[in-house]
């Protein structure tokens, strides 16, 4: 098996900006893993916030070329359980890269896409969100007209959050949900909440630091609105710590380490009766193709990273007005037309 490493550097189409940072340009990597003639394709994000730079990535997948079956293929959870020893703990996004790579290819050389795979039925997807960057009132009015949609994610954690939804509210009738990343106390989190669920807003995620488990029971107890984590909820063993203290949880392939990780988590939210969203980073096609995959598992989605970057790099699912449209090809679906 052959591993190449593919760097590329997203212009955004706007200023991204959350309670953690701002960007304009998205640094990701590509991880290629080809096969008699047959490539499969996994993403990872260059993520400050969580200590993930391309140097690091690049070096631990470096250290584990010599790892890379040479002979037969293994089944992709044998193969994500071999790598996950040396790459969980320090790099999950470059495990993902890896993992989504490897379920990639094992499609692609059994003729059919990953949902195909898993015996999914397509026909009821959630359809996904497009978010509105932090920015001034009038900044984000404009982002909103710029981009009809069905359902809107809005990042908050301003000093006028309120303002701003009241302000998008005007614009249009979508659905609208709400993501303070950690920027809230449980105070205004109670407080915000019925005001926000009168202005269409279906769930608020992640409205505390990701450690303040006292103040998440407070408000799952007493928010008009249901609570959905995703800072608290990285890994598998993240999971069940949400029971009773959060009414969903939002996966992140890159942060908990891939498709296979990711496929048990949401079993194991299920039987704990949470509902079950994945989301994106600011990434390429080759990424949200492979979130795609498991839409038929999911109560929400957050897949728009492709729309938010200028992607000149990839091809594979396409996005009409919040509807997902799979690609016709196997595996994720998603190609590399630039290397």
């Amino acid at each position: 098996m052959e591993l190449k490493l593919h760097q590329f550097n997203l212009p955004l189409k706007h200023t991204f900006t959350i309670t953690h940072e701002s960007r304009d340009v998205q640094p990701t990597l590509i991880v290629e893993l080809s096969w008699h003639g047959k490539s499969g394709f996994g993403e990872a994000t260059e993520t400050p916030y969580y200590g993930i730079t391309m140097e690091k990535m690049v070096a631990q997948l470096e250290s584990i070329r010599h790892l890379l079956p040479t002979d037969i293929l293994p089944h992709p959870t044998d193969f994500w359980k071999m790598l996950s020893k040396t790459l969980l703990d320090d790099h999950p996004f470059a495990l993902c890269a890896l993992d989504v790579a490897y379920w990639d290819l094992w499609g692609k050389t059994h003729n059919k896409s990953l949902h195909e795979i898993w015996e999914l039925d397509t026909s009821k997807n959630p359809i996904t969100d497009y978010t509105i960057g932090i920015d001034t009132v009038d900044k984000m009015v404009s982002k909103m007209r710029e981009m009809p949609f069905p359902l809107y994610k809005i990042k908050l954690g301003t000093n006028e959050d309120l303002e701003i939804v009241e302000a998008l509210r005007q614009e249009t009738d979508a659905v609208f949900r709400v993501d303070a990343n950690t920027a809230w106390s449980p105070e205004q989190t109670i407080y915000f909440a019925p005001e926000l669920k009168k202005l269409g807003v279906e769930f608020i995620e992640q409205p505390l630091k990701a450690d303040n488990w006292e103040g998440m029971k407070k408000v799952f107890k007493e928010s008009a609105l249901p609570i959905i984590a995703d800072e608290s909820c990285i890994l598998e063993e993240d999971v069940a710590k949400c029971a009773g203290y959060f009414h969903g949880v939002n996966i992140k392939l890159m942060k908990c380490g891939g498709l296979t990780p990711a496929l048990r988590m949401i079993q194991q939210a299920k039987s704990l009766g949470l509902k079950v969203m994945v989301g994106c980073m600011t990434e390429s096609t080759i990424g949200c193709s492979a979130i795609a995959q498991l839409l038929p598992l999911l109560d929400y989605v957050d897949m728009d990273g492709c729309l938010l970057v200028d992607d000149q790099i990839s091809k594979g699912i396409t996005i009409d007005y919040g509807h997902v449209n799979y690609a016709k090809a196997y595996g994720t679906g998603a190609e590399l037309i630039r290397k």
